[in-house]
């Protein structure tokens, strides 16, 4: 690859950025399949960012099949073919692409945490206690709780012991992160929002520990009809501003008119 990118504007999370402009390198068949892609270095010079952000856009495009590492050689755009989770929407249905990401969590999340339920060690359950209790002090510490509202679910999935749950969860990570970014932006607006969260997830918790499955599913569906229900309950000045930039990424993968 010969093109230089230009540097990146702040608005928008820089892997974001770095993933769409080398994404669309790819699509335009610029770079093809087979090509390697420059090193990190090379790429982190160019884009005027750092290495772990060129990683994290990496990760980005390997989760929707553009591109594979090689071991000891690189990364390389793949194979011509079908092409998973490449989705495109107008900006303005953010708002819907969160609500239905958060259907798909609905869909997994339930049935992930009536297996954890039946599955659960002690040392699991220590696990997703550590994990809420480390949203606890994000929260407390003044953030939102995304990454580690993340963490706390794979705790859960994890205890769920079926690798086929836990590799579909991964392989959608990207997707779910950036939902997840968006409902904890919106409930990090009001206390009460945040206050049911807290309660919900001590409701999944619970159910868990005490291996119930049918009230771990139905708390953790819960959970999730919830936050769809505090997203259409948002401030509109929350989908103008912090909820677009937050939704972008999603908005910008999603399956047009289908």
């Amino acid at each position: 690859m010969t093109a230089r990118f230009q540097s990146l504007a702040p608005a928008v999370r820089l892997a974001d950025q770095v993933a769409d402009a080398l994404a669309a390198e790819v699509r335009s068949g610029r770079l093809s399949e087979g090509d390697r892609l420059p090193t990190e270095a090379v790429l982190a010079e160019q884009f005027g960012v750092s290495r772990t952000v060129i990683r994290e856009a990496v990760s980005r495009l390997k989760s929707l099949g553009l591109v594979d590492s090689r071991q000891g050689s690189g990364v390389y755009v793949r194979a011509a073919g079908v092409e998973p989770l490449r989705f495109e929407m107008p900006h303005v249905a953010s708002r819907e692409a969160v609500i239905q990401m958060v259907e798909l969590r609905r869909a997994l999340e339930a049935e992930v945490a009536a297996l954890a339920a039946e599955r659960r060690t002690p040392e699991d359950v220590q696990r997703i206690r550590d994990a809420i209790d480390a949203l606890h002090a994000a929260v407390a510490a003044g953030g939102n709780g995304a990454d580690e509202d993340v963490r706390f679910h794979r705790a859960i999935a994890e205890a769920a012991r079926n690798p086929f749950l836990i590799g579909t969860l991964q392989y959608l990570r990207q997707f779910l992160h950036g939902a997840t970014r968006v409902t904890r932006a919106n409930e990090a607006r009001r206390a009460d929002f945040a206050r049911e969260v807290a309660q919900e997830h001590a409701q999944i918790v619970e159910a868990i520990e005490a291996g119930d499955a049918l009230r771990a599913r139905e708390a953790a569906k819960s959970h999730m009809d919830n936050a769809i229900r505090r997203i259409e309950q948002a401030d509109p000045a929350f989908w103008q501003q912090e909820g677009a930039q937050l939704a972008r990424p999603l908005v910008e993968d999603w399956p047009a008119g289908k």
